[in-house]
């Protein structure tokens, strides 16, 4: 088995810069994973920034395309077509991997399943101290319980849990059909039940309801939701939302919600392979 760990990313170098010095002692673990920036159109510093870890991590792939506007759909399909895995990790550009991220993942791998991994919000001002001193992210990976509930109650992080590990697996099963509660920025399949799929819909142009999609499409398939809290975290950066135009693709989304027969796309990931 060999996995790719699919990390989207437009624009923001420093913190991709905090995800992949996150990977290196990772992946020195793992020889079988590689890495794969699904990059939306970044300036040069993105490249600058990928090619000095390219000397630190041996399996680092760079797939990149212009930038003509939200294109997230499209560049994760480029990305997995270019990618060697037979399971596949996807994780934004904004989302920073707990220490035993790639452990954690292939423990909750099963065949049937994707994984919804869950994240831990962090406030602007907390963001900044990461950003201002490297050693505040290393801390807070070692935090006991005590230092996570302080950290919730003086609304640094919205969760005190997030460190918390559980490894009883019947809870893991109990929403493997709610659709709602996956996020498209910590999930992971394997690269058969992605293809089978026909992948992300690139009809979804702009922000909005394309993981969604995908899962609804999975869940039509027969491919069910395993629960990846307590095990797969990310610690999700603080950072402005910019405009959200969704009444297209929300429009796209709902009226197929419902159709269990509509399981692949037309316009996929058999663009790219």
């Amino acid at each position: 088995m060999k996995y790719s760990i699919i990390i989207c990313t437009y624009n923001w170098p420093t913190a991709l810069d905090l995800i992949l010095a996150q990977f290196v002692t990772q992946i020195k673990q793992h020889s079988d994973v590689e890495i794969v920036i699904a990059d939306d159109g970044s300036k040069l510093d993105t490249k600058e920034m990928v090619s000095k870890y390219q000397t630190l991590i041996p399996n680092l792939i760079h797939v990149w395309h212009e930038d003509i506007g939200f294109r997230r759909s499209m560049i994760l399909n480029k990305a997995v077509a270019k990618s060697n895995g037979d399971y596949l990790f996807f994780l934004d550009g904004d989302c920073i991997p707990f220490p035993d991220y790639i452990n954690q993942q292939k423990k909750l791998a099963e065949d049937g399943y994707f994984v919804a991994g869950n994240r831990v919000l962090l406030s602007e001002k907390f963001t900044n101290s990461i950003f201002n001193d490297e050693q505040v992210l290393n801390k807070l990976f070692n935090w006991n319980i005590l230092q996570w509930l302080r950290a919730k109650y003086t609304n640094k992080v919205n969760k005190f849990l997030g460190a918390l590990r559980l490894n009883s697996t019947w809870w893991r099963y109990l929403r493997s059909t709610n659709w709602k509660y996956p996020k498209g920025c910590n999930f992971a399949l394997s690269r058969k039940d992605f293809i089978q799929v026909n992948g992300f819909d690139e009809d979804f142009i702009g922000w909005g309801f394309e993981d969604s999609d995908l899962f609804v499409r999975l869940l039509h398939s027969g491919i069910k939701i395993k629960n990846g809290k307590f095990a797969i975290t990310v610690i999700h950066l603080w950072h402005k939302v910019g405009a959200k135009t969704v009444s297209e693709n929300s429009k796209k989304f709902y009226s197929r919600l419902n159709d269990s027969n509509f399981t692949k796309v037309n316009n996929g990931i058999n663009n790219w392979l």
